[in-house]
């Protein structure tokens, strides 16, 4: 088996962030740049990976905090959907909102995500699926290879993205879930923002948000 994949709960809101290795190469994907930069390295260390790329479902301080100095210290590059940028660039002033300082600056993307857009590191290839609702230009990655669908912020086991948020619009998001995730296959495993992992067939039968999509 040449791909594994690993995750932590990091940060002030307990946000997931997921490894993605290829285990020949020993290289690695991070999904969510939660906090604390060298954690983050070590962990990959830990593993005998190097993070060779980040990605961004989107552009909440929680999934972005350590963008800036992971894309410094690793010499990764960083990307996230161009619609999310505005949202990035304001990261410094959304610690004031949460009764903190102001948060670091966010990195600069080296690119964008879109839709459908294929990304790839040896073994890994990821599929950008375009899930907005929760935050503007979310992305959520499905790696068909090990039937894993990293959802981000727009599914959760046993409940969906917050819509009370400044850019989140619940309509959007349901079609988002129910156009973009709902047609995976039941079996495929869902890796969220938060809380542990669920499938697609558990949360279309069972999830009360979702009751009723086909």
């Amino acid at each position: 088996m040449s791909i594994e994949i690993h995750s932590q709960a990091l940060g002030l809101a307990s946000t997931n962030t997921y490894l993605i290795g290829d285990t020949h190469l020993k290289e690695a994907i991070l999904i969510d740049p939660v906090d604390d930069a060298p954690a983050l390295i070590a962990w990959a260390s830990q593993l005998g990976w190097t993070i060779r790329m980040i990605l961004a479902t989107h552009a909440h301080f929680d999934h972005v905090l350590a963008s800036a100095a992971l894309q410094q210290q690793t010499q990764a590059p960083f990307y996230i959907h161009q619609e999310a940028v505005p949202m990035l660039q304001n990261l410094p002033q959304t610690g004031l909102r949460f009764g903190n300082e102001l948060f670091p600056a966010a990195a600069v993307p080296n690119g964008y995500l879109a839709d459908e857009q294929l990304v790839s590191l040896g073994k890994i290839q990821l599929t950008c699926l375009y899930t907005p609702g929760h935050a503007p230009g979310h992305i959520a990655f499905f790696l068909p290879s090990e039937q894993v669908v990293f959802s981000g912020d727009t599914l959760f086991a046993g409940s969906i993205g917050r819509t009370d948020l400044p850019g989140s619009h619940l309509p959007t998001l349901l079609h988002s879930i129910r156009t973009r995730l709902l047609t995976l296959n039941d079996e495929v495993n869902v890796f969220a923002g938060h809380l542990e992992a669920t499938t697609i067939g558990h949360e279309r039968r069972h999830n009360p948000f979702l009751l009723g999509m086909r």
